[in-house]
């Protein structure tokens, strides 16, 4: 009677165990075909059951998941499935799971950590060619960047430097016209000063050439201007006397001698009244 239970125990073990295997295998195969026909969420969900579900301990599995999580979109789900393949004792496992990793890198443009993790694959794998070929490429994209951030700090510090210059030029230019500003006033003042020093001088000079000789001077020339101005009115007037002349039987000619030696006689006497002393008037005798 035990044996019978054992032998029916150990066949539904069997039973379950060859259950089990047929399963993994169903979802391998529905994944692997899911992934082909780009359906990368049936392929996640299957890989996903077997890895937890089912504990199926299979770093290809695993190393399947991370490729459909990636193509998924899932970049960081992805990277963590990788991340955990790289300690693999498989070497080709291992090398690939440092070449996706790289391929991430570099997708970030992160070239620098890109190359580094493509060196780490081919150390697993020598013979990884696309990891090779992932190398040589990301290697040019590396020195074209650095190319392009040499060449853009040398056009911000040329960028830089024309900035200053054009800051010192404009600051030079502002104090240059502070400055001349500031001698032209200084010079407006000057001028100014010596324009009032220049009026006094003048003002004083005419007031020192004034005498009484001038004034005398001055005396005989209004004189003489009142007499041509008498002359020109008796010119003005010459016909009504020519007419009188006439009337007195005395000629023209002789009429001018008689005028012109009154003006003689008058001339005389007012220059010997002008140059006659005034006697000082005798307080002790009356006005009269």
């Amino acid at each position: 009677m035990k044996l019978i239970t054992s032998i029916i125990l150990v066949v539904f073990t069997l039973a379950g165990v060859i259950d089990n295997i047929a399963t993994v295998n169903r979802l391998k195969k529905e994944a692997e075909q899911a992934y082909k026909n780009g359906d990368y969420s049936t392929a996640i969900a299957h890989y996903q059951t077997l890895l937890d579900s089912l504990n199926v301990q299979d770093e290809n599995i695993r190393l399947n998941l991370a490729h459909s999580l990636i193509q998924a979109g899932d970049t960081i789900s992805a990277q963590r499935n990788y991340s955990s393949l790289v300690r693999s004792s498989n070497k080709n496992v291992k090398s690939v799971a440092y070449q996706q990793m790289g391929v991430i890198a570099s997708d970030q443009q992160q070239y620098e950590d890109a190359l580094n993790i493509f060196k780490e694959s081919l150390k697993a794998d020598p013979t990884n060619e696309e990891a090779r070929y992932n190398y040589e490429l990301v290697k040019e994209l590396l020195k074209k960047q650095q190319e392009q951030q040499q060449n853009q700090q040398n056009q911000d510090q040329q960028n830089q430097e024309q900035q200053d210059q054009q800051d010192q030029e404009q600051q030079d230019q502002q104090e240059q016209q502070q400055d001349q500003q500031q001698q032209e006033g200084e010079q407006g003042e000057q001028s100014e000063e010596n324009q009032q020093g220049q009026k006094q001088e003048q003002q004083q000079e005419g007031e020192s050439d004034e005498s009484p000789q001038d004034a005398d001077e001055q005396n005989v020339q209004q004189g003489e201007q009142q007499q041509e101005g008498e002359k020109s009115d008796e010119e003005q007037s010459a016909s009504p006397i020519s007419e009188r002349l006439k009337e007195m039987n005395i000629s023209e000619e002789k009429a001018r001698m008689i005028l012109e030696a009154m003006r003689n006689n008058e001339m005389q006497y007012i220059q010997q009244n002008r140059r006659r002393p005034e006697k000082p008037r005798d307080r002790t005798k009356p006005d009269w």
